[in-house]
């Protein structure tokens, strides 16, 4: 039945992780800078992120449209519909549509260039459907305004509260804690001279549009020589200049400070205006890249990241952004206690939102903010999640091959106790012997002590 009733009205608190009624466009393309993208391994899988949002499936009134540049394995859609009541009924309210070109990026630009693609779509998503985009870009407006859908996500006007630059203006604007720096800087001059304004023997200067740590420079102030590029030994002040010069960038203080801890908080602000925050986790990085996630964040500064996250989802909730995002800090300890400082704002979906909504749909758990715990009733659930189990031993095999092996070593899900394994990223396994997995458990030590035996069994360390 067609509906003329506002997508902002009608869905006014829609969770793109329980949603009712209607069908959810995933469109999860890497629509970001592809110069830092080619430095990750087995990126083109990280399509695969959102496939956690086919366990929507099992409310009855919801229909998914998954688009991919390749097609996804027959064996790990089972694999997700194993955790629904009525697989088949999934599966007839489930529309895989592919492009076929993995060499093609961003994939919302190959489909944007096959019309035939385009009208598939349109003929699958009926009356009541939204945009769910990894990230959005200019591409996801256009894909949405050709099929006339809403976006769950942020309009790219809003874009630049996503960037760095934006983060340190919503940050300051809100009132929280940041690490001293500059934005909008866009010349060697203004960085020279914001590197030199700034205490310390060194300084991190960032692109705007930097993701999981890439894009960054550890810069020492009186030996430029030095510097550390995130992307490599292949990256030069020449390079790094000219990616200022063209998309801006900021010049902050590196804290120095140890044992520092890196926390980050997990917001949606729905179409309607509603905005709270659903998770924190504690992040696991290798230097600045993103590896994976324990939830909750430590108890230490949980409540202050929280607090801090909330300043700033509503201020954007002002502003009009819709959809889910992530915020990093940095956590430090202190003669008054635990600081946390806002690192940045990603207004797009992040790392921790795949585990966080494999744990979420597969616990029927919910977060409760008074104590930053998910419950499921009187028990608290908690997980420890990696993107980065490689081993060689799995290059080859199948990822219904390695779903057999975790469950064979009784480390799969366990549904009567909601606690195990949830696998994720199986496509990369065939060519790059590499996946992940969200470990649940009824406490931190449960969930941390079975995601070493899970990766010890797989990747053997």
């Amino acid at each position: 039945m067609i509906t003329n009733i506002p997508f902002g009205e009608k869905h006014a608190r829609l969770s793109i992780f329980e949603p009712s009624e209607g069908t959810l466009v995933v469109v999860p393309s890497l629509s970001l800078p592809q110069d830092e993208l080619r430095r990750i391994k087995a990126a083109r899988c990280y399509e695969e992120r959102l496939l956690f949002l086919l366990l929507t499936l099992r409310e009855p009134g919801i229909s998914v449209v998954y688009l991919s540049s390749m097609p996804i394995h027959q064996e790990i859609v089972d694999y997700y519909f194993g955790f629904l009541p009525d697989p088949d009924d999934a599966a007839r309210r489930l529309h895989l549509i592919t492009v076929d070109d993995p060499h093609s990026q961003p994939l919302t630009r190959s489909v944007l260039d096959r019309p035939d693609v385009v009208e598939r779509i349109r003929a699958v998503i009926g009356d009541d459907a939204w945009l769910v985009p990894f990230v959005m870009s200019d591409l996801e407006e256009e894909l949405a305004a050709s099929l006339n859908v809403p976006i769950y996500g942020p309009a790219m006007s809003l874009a630049y509260y996503g960037s760095k630059s934006g983060a340190r203006e919503i940050g300051t604007e809100a009132a929280v804690p940041m690490a001293r720096g500059f934005g909008d800087l866009y010349t060697m001059a203004q960085i020279e001279d914001a590197v030199l304004s700034l205490p310390g023997e060194r300084v991190m200067v960032k692109l705007n549009d930097g993701y999981s740590g890439l894009g960054n420079a550890i810069v020492p102030k009186h030996d430029w020589s030095r510097t550390e590029f995130s992307a490599g030994a292949d990256e030069t002040w020449t390079g790094f200049a000219a990616k200022l010069a063209d998309r801006g960038g900021v010049v902050e203080e590196f804290i120095e400070h140890r044992p520092l801890y890196y926390p980050s908080a997990l917001a949606r602000i729905t179409p309607g205006g509603h905005y709270d925050v659903v998770a924190t986790h504690d992040q696991v990085l290798d230097g600045p890249v993103y590896q994976g996630c324990t939830f909750p964040a430590r108890p230490e500064y949980r409540a202050e990241v929280s607090a801090s996250a909330e300043k700033i989802a509503g201020l954007l909730a002002g502003r009009g952004v819709v959809g889910l995002f992530g915020m990093d800090f940095f956590a430090m300890k202190t003669d008054a206690g635990y600081a946390a400082l806002l690192c940045e704002v990603n207004l797009r979906i992040g790392g921790t939102t795949h585990p966080f909504g494999a744990a979420l749909l597969t616990t029927d758990a919910t977060y409760d903010p008074s104590t930053g715990l998910l419950m499921r009733g009187a028990q608290p659930k908690y997980y420890t999640a990696t993107d980065n189990c490689s081993a060689g031993c799995l290059t080859g095999r199948t990822p219904g091959e390695v779903v057999k092996m975790v469950e064979g070593l009784g480390l799969g899900f366990d549904p009567v106790r909601r606690t195990g394994n949830v696998l994720h990223l199986l496509g990369a396994i065939p060519e790059h012997g590499k996946l992940g997995f969200t470990t649940i458990g009824d406490s931190r030590e449960e969930a941390d002590e079975l995601h070493r035996i899970t990766r010890r069994a797989l990747c053997g360390g």
